[in-house]
């Protein structure tokens, strides 16, 4: 220590061993949560995991983070710092309006940020997806569909909201194909059940009718499902 501080002398620069390490703007947050929280819609921002399918989720994923350079064959996860989301398993969050399906996924979000994993994620409601890349002059829908296909964590809240059509099947078979044959973690939110059962209205829709063979097939071979019941979270607070 003391030779350090005699080079660092001789460079002007100033150096005091006793001086306490650099804290975040909040204390006790781990800077990649911090970094996060500016993203998080404010409604969110304190969201924690509460349902066991989840917290057995982010150990998994966390679990399954890539050291700096470990991984060969994916080398943009081999920059410096700390170990960052590569692969991993899928959630179908499912269940009646304020159940809690969204703030259950970014509560997910938070944890794999305070575990010390370096999480490059993106969050969109599926309608709002759509809008996004539709064509228009002057945007390349290409482009920010390719970006987001490729993020290494992806939160698609309310699949199902939106109205259907081939447009809309085919990006949703795009973005899903592409994620699940990289078993690229992906957290899907939808208030339909995926399937109708015998004790269902008939005239209730489900997520098979809006979205399609294809997708639910994607979605039944990459996602674990996990039911979510229980009064709306909002009239609830209100």
């Amino acid at each position: 220590m003391a030779w350090i501080a005699r080079k660092l002398a001789e460079r002007n620069i100033a150096f005091d061993p006793t001086a306490p390490e650099p804290k975040t703007d909040t204390p006790g947050v781990p800077p990649a949560l911090e970094a996060a929280q500016l993203r998080i819609p404010l409604a969110y921002r304190d969201a924690r995991v509460t349902h066991p399918d989840v917290a057995t989720w982010v150990d998994a994923v966390a679990g399954a983070a890539v050291a700096p350079g470990d991984d060969p064959l994916a080398p943009q996860f081999g920059a410096s710092g700390r170990r960052r989301i590569a692969h991993g398993p899928s959630l179908l969050l499912w269940g009646d309006t304020g159940a809690g399906k969204t703030h259950q996924a970014y509560g997910a979000v938070r944890a794999l940020t305070a575990a010390g994993c370096g999480v490059q994620w993106h969050a969109v409601k599926a309608a709002d997806l759509y809008g996004q890349i539709r064509p228009r002059s002057g945007t390349d829908p290409e482009s920010l569909l390719r970006r987001i296909v490729r993020m290494p964590l992806l939160l698609l809240d309310d699949l199902g909201a939106a109205k259907n059509s081939e447009w809309t099947e085919e990006i949703n078979f795009r973005l899903l194909s592409w994620r699940a044959e990289r078993h690229l973690p992906t957290l899907i939110t939808t208030n339909l059940a995926p399937v109708r059962t015998e004790r269902m209205d008939p005239r209730q829709p489900v997520l098979r009718d809006r979205v399609g063979d294809r997708i639910l097939s994607r979605l039944s071979g990459m996602c674990t499902p996990v039911h979510l019941d229980g009064p709306d979270r909002r009239y609830r607070a209100a």
